[in-house]
């Protein structure tokens, strides 16, 4: 599996990610090539190697004819209309749209509207559609199926724009990386913008340290402004390591907390909201506390955008006052949902994979327990029939 890792620590632009793939060799005309199947006008797309503090990198120059775009205004309709209406492919179109979105629901929620009320000055609007659809386009161009990032610089003081000084992150790139580990160095600027973060938290997988791949290839993206560090956004391109062994490495949170004074009857209850909410795992484990008192060990596996959520749901529901958390790595065989017939009904079974060859099929417990109250039959009965049938997939 080919995979991407940006290391932002000089932050993120929308211009670039764009610089960043061009210097690690996406061809420029293949980016215009692309871009072109939006059928816009009226801007140009050209590349730049440029030095940062000694170290050499591309700067992506989008080029928008002011005249012929000042004085219009796009709202995210409109924009999800170029997109859809383009000759892009679908997941191009997708992933572009889904970001715009997400974008869209930050500034709303910063100025207190809905999206649909939210609109892009044309000039603005346009360098956004060229960053955000030419940085998903390039990585689909340059074959990338799963993206990384690392923590993010977001830079410090304040910025001017349309809306006056804001601070730094702006409101709106605050919304967009909540969840997300991030720091400051005490540069000062804006190193982080709403583009380059709307792009980067919709298309990575996980944010932390750079997982285990054999490099290929990286390049450097450059900023606008020249400051006390590189002002440049580095991409890693290889192969994930666990490839070989056809095994999926991800990062997932960890989330723990002990209880010794709590109504047991709360955990139920507690382990079914935990797992309505979407979290990849929970359990509990007894053991004894400070003055020999029995408590439990409560566990919580999510992805690492959960995490605030799920504390804040601990701290509400139960009796703990802290939570300790960390991002550890986790490497899985590939899973499947199949549905197979049985003499009792459909049943969805789980099955894993190791490249191609099958590992484990586990039966859908929640299938053979409707069925079981539908037939009005003994568990243990659509269990074994369950059984029979996982043989058919190994």
């Amino acid at each position: 599996m080919k995979i991407a890792y940006f290391d932002c620590f000089s932050g993120a632009s929308g211009d670039m990610i764009l610089g960043a793939l061009m210097d690690a060799g996406l061809p420029l005309e293949t980016l215009k090539s692309e871009l072109a199947k939006l059928k816009l006008n009226h801007y140009d797309l050209e590349v730049e190697k440029v030095t940062k503090k000694n170290i050499a990198g591309s700067k992506a120059l989008v080029m928008i004819e002011e005249d012929h775009h000042h004085h219009h205004h796009r709202h995210l309709s409109d924009i999800r209309s170029i997109i859809h209406n383009s000759d892009l492919d679908s997941g191009i179109k997708e992933k572009s749209i889904a970001i715009f979105t997400r974008l869209a629901e930050a500034e709303a929620k910063v100025h207190k509207t809905t999206v649909d009320h939210i609109h892009f000055h044309e000039v603005g609007a346009m360098d956004a559609i060229i960053d955000v659809v030419g940085s998903v386009a390039g990585l689909a161009a340059l074959g990338i199926e799963k993206i990384f990032c690392s923590a993010l610089n977001v830079g410090a003081g304040t910025v001017e724009c349309a809306h006056g000084t804001l601070p730094v992150p702006a409101p709106a790139t605050t919304e967009l990386i909540q969840g997300r580990p991030i720091y400051s160095t005490g540069v000062e600027g804006e190193l982080l913008t709403p583009t380059g973060a709307a792009i980067l938290t919709t298309l990575a997988s996980d944010f932390g340290p750079m997982p285990a791949m054999t490099l290929e290839t990286n390049g450097y993206g450059a900023g606008n402004a020249d400051i006390s560090i590189p002002n440049l956004l580095r991409i890693c391109i290889g192969e994930a390591a666990e490839e070989a062994q056809g095994l999926d490495s991800e990062r997932v949170a960890v989330m723990e907390t002990s209880i010794d004074d709590m109504n047991p009857q709360i955990y139920d209850y507690l382990m079914e909201k935990l797992l309505h909410m979407g979290v990849m795992d929970v359990f509990m484990v007894p053991l004894h506390m400070k003055k020999n008192r029995p408590g439990v060990l409560l566990t919580i596996l999510s992805e690492v955008e959960m995490v605030n959520k799920i504390i804040d749901l601990l701290i509400s529901e139960t009796t703990t006052i802290g939570v300790r958390w960390r991002i550890d790595n986790r490497m899985t065989a590939r899973r499947e949902i199949r549905t197979e017939k049985t003499v009792h009904g459909d049943i969805g079974f789980k099955v894993a994979k190791i490249g191609d060859r099958t590992v484990n099929v586990s039966p859908e417990y929640e299938d053979c327990k409707r069925l079981a109250m539908k037939e009005s039959v003994p568990l243990k009965d659509v269990l074994d029939a369950a059984r029979l049938a996982a043989e058919k997939l190994i």
